[in-house]
C-alpha cells in the first residue's frame, strides 16, 4: 500500500520572501484559496508576529480556508507563539509551527545560546505551543549542519514537550540529496516516537531541492515542505509541481501519494506568476511552455505515433489546456461560465461578472478568443480588487526616429477629478510613464518593465508587468491589452494604485 506524502506549502511565507515577490492581503487571500483547490495538506500562510498585516492575513486565511490546515510561523519565543496562536486560532485545523537553530555556528554566532539553553528553550516553548493549539511543529533550524546525535536529543525533547511534527531542513542548501538521505534515516531511527511525522525543507541553492526531498521521502519522510514554482529565499525552495509529479509519475519506483488534484497545477503556477509578476521560464519542469513541446522532427515523429515515446507525462495531467477559439463576441455570460468550469476554475459572482466585462471588452478588439485568453482574464480579475485611485481615460503617444517620444495621459483621480499632463521621454513607455508621473506626484522608480504575448498571432493579447519601489517596498502591477501600450500603461497604473493603498498618501507625495 502506498504512503500518504503530507505537503506543507509555504508559499505564502518563505516563497513571499522572495525579492520582488511580496503579496497584498487581496493576493494573499486568492493564492490560498487556490492553494486549497490544489489540495494542499497545510499552507503555512504567514509569520504572523512580523508586521500587522501579515497578523491580519494569517487570520483571514484561517477563518476562510476549510480544506487545509492553516500555519502560523514563531520563533521559540512567548510572544511569537502568542501572536500565532492569535491568528490560526479561527481556522478548522490551526498548527503553530516554532523554529530555533540547532547548529553549532548558528547557536554560536546567532543566538549566543549553549547547547543545553537551546534544548531547555525547545522544552519549554514546544510545551507553551501545545497549550494553546493541540498540532505543533518544531523545526530545527540548520538541521543539515547540525550534529546528528544533538540533533536526535532536541527533537526528543520536542516530542516529549508535545511536538506532533519535526522538521529537518536543509536552510542553506548544502546537502546533497545522499546526506540528506542518511540524516532523515538516522533521525528516523533515533527519535522516540516513532509515530510523528518527519518532515523536511530543502532549499534550492545548489540547485537540489527537489532531488534531496526526493530522497529524503524515500529515506523515511512523511510531509515535505515546498513552494509553488519553488519560489522563496535566495535561489528558492523545492518546487511542489516537481515533487508532486515526481511522485506521482515515478509512483512505482517511490510507492507514494499525495492528496493534490493535479489539474489543479498549472492554473496554480500560472495564478502565483500573475500575482508576482516574475515569469515562468519556457524551460521550467512541468509548467514551463516549453514542458509538452517538440521541434526535433524526430521528437514530432515519435510523439504522434505515440505520445510516450517522448513524453512521460500528458499535458492534461497538470491542467495545461491545448490552445482553441472557445467564443467570440457574440457569446453570452452563459457560455462565458460554461468555458470557465470546463477549464477547471471556480469563482465568486462578483468576479465572474467582472471577468465577463473584460471579456466582452476584449472581444471587441481580437478576432479570435482562446483558453490561454481567458485565463490572463481570469488571473486578471483574480488579483485586480485594489482601489482605483487613478484610472486611464485616454491616452495619445507620439514616436518615432526623428521625433521625441511623447505621451499626453488622460486620468480619472477618484471617479471625480480628470487630470491630463503632457511629457517627453526616451522611449513611448517612458514618456506615459512620466506623464502619469507628473499626475499622481508619486515618488516612484520603475524597477522593472516587461511585456508578454498570452497567445500567438497579430491581435495577440499583451500581458504587461511592471514593477515599481515606493517607500522601500517592491510593488507590481499588470496590465491586460491587444495594444501594448495600454497594457503597459494600466500595468504601471495598476502599480501605482497598490502602492497609494499600502501606505498614507502624504509618504507618496
Amino acid at each position: 500500500m502506498s504512503r500518504r506524502i503530507k505537503i506543507f506549502d509555504t508559499t505564502l511565507r518563505d516563497g513571499e520572501q522572495s525579492p520582488g515577490c511580496s503579496m497584498n492581503f487581496s493576493e494573499k487571500m486568492e493564492m490560498a484559496r487556490q492553494l486549497e483547490r490544489l489540495g494542499v495538506d497545510i499552507i503555512e500562510a504567514g509569520f504572523p508576529v512580523s508586521s500587522p498585516d501579515d497578523f491580519e492575513s494569517v487570520k483571514a486565511i484561517a477563518k476562510a480556508i476549510k480544506g487545509s490546515t492553516i500555519a502560523g510561523l514563531a520563533r521559540c519565543v512567548e510572544g511569537d507563539i502568542q501572536r500565532a496562536y492569535d491568528a490560526v486560532k479561527y481556522a478548522q485545523s490551526p498548527r503553530i509551527h516554532v523554529f530555533l537553530a540547532t547548529s553549532d555556528i548558528h547557536m554560536q554566532y546567532k543566538l549566543k545560546m549553549t547547547p543545553d539553553q537551546v534544548v531547555e528553550r525547545v522544552a519549554k516553548m514546544v510545551a507553551f505551543a501545545r497549550s494553546l493549539c493541540p498540532d505543533v511543529e518544531f523545526s530545527a533550524e540548520d538541521a543539515s549542519r547540525s550534529d546528528q546525535d544533538f540533533l536526535v536529543h532536541v527533537f526528543n525533547t520536542a516530542i516529549a514537550a508535545g511536538a506532533s511534527t519535526i522538521n529537518i531542513p536543509d536552510t542553506t542548501g548544502y546537502s546533497t540529496p545522499t546526506e540528506m538521505y542518511d540524516l532523515v534515516s538516522y533521525v528516523k531511527t533515533h527519535i522516540q516516537n516513532p509515530h510523528v511525522d518527519l518532515s523536511v525543507h530543502n532549499h534550492n541553492d545548489l540547485g537540489l531541492a527537489v532531488a534531496t526531498s526526493l530522497a529524503c521521502i524515500r529515506a523515511g519522510a512523511t510531509q515535505v515542505e515546498c513552494t509553488v514554482n519553488g519560489i522563496g529565499e535566495r535561489a528558492g525552495n523545492a518546487a511542489l509541481e516537481e515533487i508532486v509529479m515526481g511522485l506521482k509519475t515515478r509512483q512505482g519506483y517511490y510507492d507514494c501519494e499525495t492528496g493534490i488534484h493535479t489539474k489543479q497545477i498549472y492554473r496554480t503556477s500560472k495564478l502565483l506568476s500573475t500575482i508576482t509578476g516574475v515569469p515562468i521560464s519556457p524551460t521550467k519542469s512541468i509548467v514551463g511552455a516549453n514542458a509538452f513541446a517538440h521541434e526535433s522532427g524526430i521528437h514530432q515523429h515519435g510523439v504522434l505515433a505515440n505520445r510516450m515515446t517522448y513524453e512521460i507525462m500528458s499535458p492534461e495531467d497538470v491542467g495545461v489546456n491545448q490552445n482553441k477559439m472557445v467564443l467570440g463576441k457574440h457569446s453570452g455570460k452563459h457560455a462565458f461560465i460554461d468555458r470557465i468550469e470546463e477549464l477547471g476554475y471556480k469563482m465568486e459572482e462578483a468576479d465572474v461578472a467582472e471577468a465577463f466585462e473584460r471579456f466582452k471588452v476584449l472581444a471587441d478588439r481580437k478576432k479570435e478568443i482562446t483558453d490561454r485568453d481567458i485565463e490572463a482574464l481570469i488571473g486578471a480579475s483574480a488579483v485586480a480588487n485594489v482601489k482605483e485611485t487613478y484610472k486611464l481615460k485616454s491616452f495619445v503617444v507620439n514616436s518615432g526616429t526623428v521625433i521625441s517620444a511623447t505621451a499626453v495621459v488622460k486620468l480619472e483621480k477618484d471617479g471625480q477629478e480628470e487630470i491630463e499632463q503632457v511629457a517627453r521621454g526616451e522611449g513611448p513607455i517612458d514618456a506615459a510613464f512620466k506623464a502619469i508621473d507628473q499626475i499622481v506626484g508619486c515618488h516612484s522608480k520603475l524597477e522593472n518593465w516587461t511585456i508578454n504575448a498570452v497567445t500567438e498571432g497579430e491581435d495577440a493579447l499583451g500581458e504587461a508587468i511592471s514593477k515599481i519601489s515606493c517607500n522601500g517596498n517592491l510593488v507590481t502591477g499588470r496590465g491586460l491589452s491587444p495594444d501594448i501600450l495600454e497594457a503597459s500603461i494600466k500595468s504601471y497604473l495598476n502599480a501605482i494604485n497598490k502602492a497609494i493603498n499600502a501606505a498614507p498618501k502624504a509618504n507618496l507625495e
